[in-house]
């Protein structure tokens, strides 16, 4: 496959890919993206206007108790360890960057929830930093349209890099994101209906024939 042209299809499907979490600062960014932890952007969307109300500032949220931070977030999953890395993700914040979200991925990942992926998402939208951060999405859409070829998240994200241009990283993470929630899918993927199936090595070798079969 010309991972080029792909590249190319990919950019014109999706000319203005968007994250889908709710925020209006880095500090709102930051929570929402450690809440989407294997849970779906809606659902991170419902909770956290009850959140930032309770706790507008990473100040308030620093001296949280974390039972009632519990009770906001319970519904999107491992709501225990997700208030204590809240809390103290704020409480780091505060003490270390005067409050503010730091710009690097070095001191971002230094903070309680934050990994890899996370501090990628907040460099890209929070900052307009160059990133690619690799979710289940962006790890399951890649691989099959053969931008990368890898059993991890680590390699997947270097081969990325690697096979797409820097000044393209943002788009392109949001738009393998976005394909995958909505065409690509884990489960019943709809090649039928995608835009990228006819340079896709997943659709071309395992989905092909049997889209064929069911419409004789």
């Amino acid at each position: 496959m010309n991972k080029n042209q792909i590249i190319e299809d990919i950019k014109q499907n999706y000319p203005n890919p968007k994250c889908e979490l709710n925020f209006k600062n880095n500090y709102e960014l930051v929570c929402a993206v450690i809440l989407s932890a294997q849970c779906t952007d809606r659902r991170v969307n419902q909770v956290t206007p009850t959140l930032f109300k309770k706790y507008p500032t990473i100040y308030d949220l620093a001296k949280a108790n974390q039972k009632d931070v519990e009770k906001i977030i319970y519904t999107c999953g491992f709501y225990s360890t997700k208030s204590k890395n809240l809390i103290l993700m704020a409480s780091d914040v505060v003490k270390r960057f005067n409050g503010e979200i730091p710009n690097n991925k070095k001191d971002l990942k230094s903070l309680a929830g934050v990994g890899e992926k996370t501090a990628n998402v907040v460099l890209a939208e929070g900052f307009k930093i160059p990133a690619i951060a690799v979710d289940t999405h962006v790890f399951r859409v890649s691989n099959r349209l053969g931008l990368a070829n890898s059993s991890n998240v680590d390699g997947t994200q270097k081969q990325l890099e690697k096979c797409i241009s820097k000044s393209d990283w943002i788009q392109l993470h949001y738009a393998l994101v976005l394909h995958g929630r909505y065409i690509c899918k884990a489960i019943k993927p709809d090649c039928e209906n995608c835009k990228l199936s006819k340079n896709c090595k997943f659709y071309n070798k395992n989905m092909k024939n049997n889209i064929k079969n069911v419409k004789k």
